[in-house]
């Protein structure tokens, strides 16, 4: 979620049905063919990214509930809901995707709506990325996560929310299980790719910008603006990995680093070996 509140309802492969609300800084995921429902809430809604683990995925082969009653013989849908035929008179005849409705009312009561005699789901479809603990952080910035480890249900995505201050740098690093798909949230980027070759890229990203960086290709992101740099990288798998230059480099033997890149062994000594994530201005 990048701006606004948001209801969500979701009803997993059990037949276990989920009502939450989100907001900014928040996640949902819905695993592949479960059925779900959003909702804006006030006072003006909201505004979301939407992430797919299928690059096929789009409106045109999403199945949507208006659309399936409009083509079912009204006799049909008598049979399978027990109601008179007429129930269905009024049903709208073209897709409804978006459209506008009522603004929702206490959350307890539709959480109490929908319950009614069914167990509920184990782990929750939402996740508050933004107010999660840190895998890494320091004065430059932060890193926090979302993937099967702590956000359950994303089996198949996840998600990393990367604050850098001004002057700073992600650090130096790659990622060796999947693909980095990068939306910029605030602020104003450059990030730098290296591939074989060598081939080397640098482009500048502001906020609302999209960024893609393939599996195993070294990359660092400065924040050349003077305001916090945010972006959310998101990864097709089921755990988040990343491997930090320095961190390999500082658990090799010194000595072979040293002849290696023609650098003093003292001053290996004093690269970081922790992984920090985001380096400070030099």
């Amino acid at each position: 979620m990048t701006y606004g509140t948001c209801r969500v309802t979701v009803l997993d492969a059990q037949g276990r049905p989920y009502v939450g609300d989100v907001k900014a800084g928040d996640l949902w995921f819905f695993p592949a063919g479960t059925p779900h429902s959003l909702q804006g809430l006030g006072p003006d809604g909201c505004e979301f990214v939407i992430c797919f683990d299928d690059g096929h995925a789009d409106e045109f082969n999403t199945l949507l509930v208006s659309d399936w009653f409009a083509h079912t013989p009204p006799e049909v849908l008598a049979k399978n809901f027990g109601v008179p035929a007429n129930t269905f008179s009024k049903i709208p005849l073209h897709n409804l995707w978006i459209f506008q409705g009522t603004v929702p009312g206490d959350l307890a009561a539709d959480r109490a709506a929908v319950a009614k005699n069914a167990a509920a789901p184990p782990h929750p479809f939402i996740f508050s990325l933004e107010e999660s603990r840190p895998i890494r952080e320091s004065d430059a910035g932060t890193i926090q996560i979302a993937d099967s480890a702590n956000f359950n249900v994303a089996q198949t995505v996840a998600s990393a929310l990367v604050t850098v201050k001004p002057g700073g740098v992600r650090e130096m690093h790659w990622h060796p299980n999947a693909d980095e798909w990068q939306y910029y949230l605030k602020g104003n980027a450059r990030m730098t790719v290296f591939d074989t070759g060598p081939n080397v890229l640098t482009m500048d990203f502001n906020a609302g910008d999209i960024g893609y960086v393939r599996r195993n290709l070294g990359h660092y992101v400065e924040n050349v603006g003077d305001t916090d740099l945010q972006f959310v990288g998101v990864f097709r798998a089921p755990r988040y990995e990343e491997v930090s230059l320095s961190n390999w480099l500082t658990h090799t033997p010194p000595k072979l680093v040293a002849q290696h890149l023609n650098v003093d062994e003292a001053s290996i000594a004093n690269w970081p070996d922790n992984s920090p994530g985001v380096r400070p201005k030099a």
